[in-house]
């Protein structure tokens, strides 16, 4: 009989030796089962996000109510969705906040987007109720503000609180100086302001064009420019009162000219 060779000793040898059972197989379909469902969801929410779902499967889910998440545009939540677009340009334009410059209500952002740019601030209220005020005026009559006085005006979210919008923008006109740049937004699809419209009415929203008209007629063909911010989603999310914490930032910045949340107006008084 043949001795066994060496080699093959060892093969019997090992042949006998407990082995590991291979698992590999088993971690793959747990990760599959793991992973299929999100990736399906994550498909399937993509999916509904763009394309039109049929008739009864709408779901509203958080948002099926009849009150907003919050009744003061986010504030109570975070930062509101409307300032977002407002914050975005005015950073846009911050070089044009220069000189003496005038806000309403208050001066941060002449303070955040004009830093040392700003030789003097100025703020505008309507009554003595506002202690910070530099100036106690009506914008629609003014005659206390004399002309050509400010290098830059800027009008946050103000427009629907003046009835008289025309001669508002009139006034805005003749207190620039020849040069000077109004920055103004507007609301566009907003809910009313029930303490604002009590104190002194809450009259309008705007549109691209007709805040393009509206400040054309006052400054000049030329001299103005309009941009829409928003979309459909953030219409929503800002009725509902969501803030920007509440929402994914690329989601507010997909632009639709159809849903204005707000409407930005940039318009320089002619120098001639």
């Amino acid at each position: 009989m043949t001795a066994p060779t060496f080699e093959k000793a060892e093969e019997s040898q090992a042949s006998m030796l407990p082995t590991r059972p291979d698992h590999s197989g088993r971690k793959v379909v747990n990760l599959v089962k793991k992973v299929a469902p999100r990736l399906a969801g994550w498909i399937s929410k993509k999916r509904f996000r763009t394309c039109r779902p049929p008739v009864g499967w709408i779901r509203f889910g958080s948002l099926g109510r009849l009150q907003p998440v919050s009744a003061v545009w986010g504030h109570d939540r975070g930062s509101p969705i409307n300032r977002h677009y407002i914050e975005s340009f005015l950073s846009n334009h911050a070089d044009d906040i220069h000189g003496r410059v005038l806000e309403v209500a208050d001066n941060k952002y002449t303070v955040r987007f004009g830093g040392e740019r700003v030789i003097k601030s100025d703020i505008l209220h309507n009554s003595l109720d506002n202690s910070n005020a530099t100036i106690v005026s009506d914008l629609a009559k003014a005659e206390n503000i004399p002309d050509n006085l400010f290098d830059c005006i800027i009008l946050t979210q103000v427009m629907q609180y003046i009835y008289d919008s025309r001669a508002a923008v009139r006034t805005l006109h003749r207190i620039l100086k020849p040069g000077g740049v109004m920055l103004a937004t507007l609301p566009g699809l907003e809910k009313v302001s029930v303490v604002d419209d009590a104190r002194w009415g809450d009259y309008w929203r705007f549109t691209e064009k007709s805040g393009n008209v509206l400040f054309t007629e006052a400054f000049g063909a030329g001299n103005v420019k309009t941009h829409s911010y928003g979309n459909v989603f953030s219409a929503i999310a800002s009725l509902m009162g969501l803030s920007q914490e509440d929402v994914q930032l690329h989601d507010l910045n997909a632009a639709s000219a159809d849903f204005p949340v707000i409407v930005a107006v940039r318009a320089v008084k002619s120098v001639t």
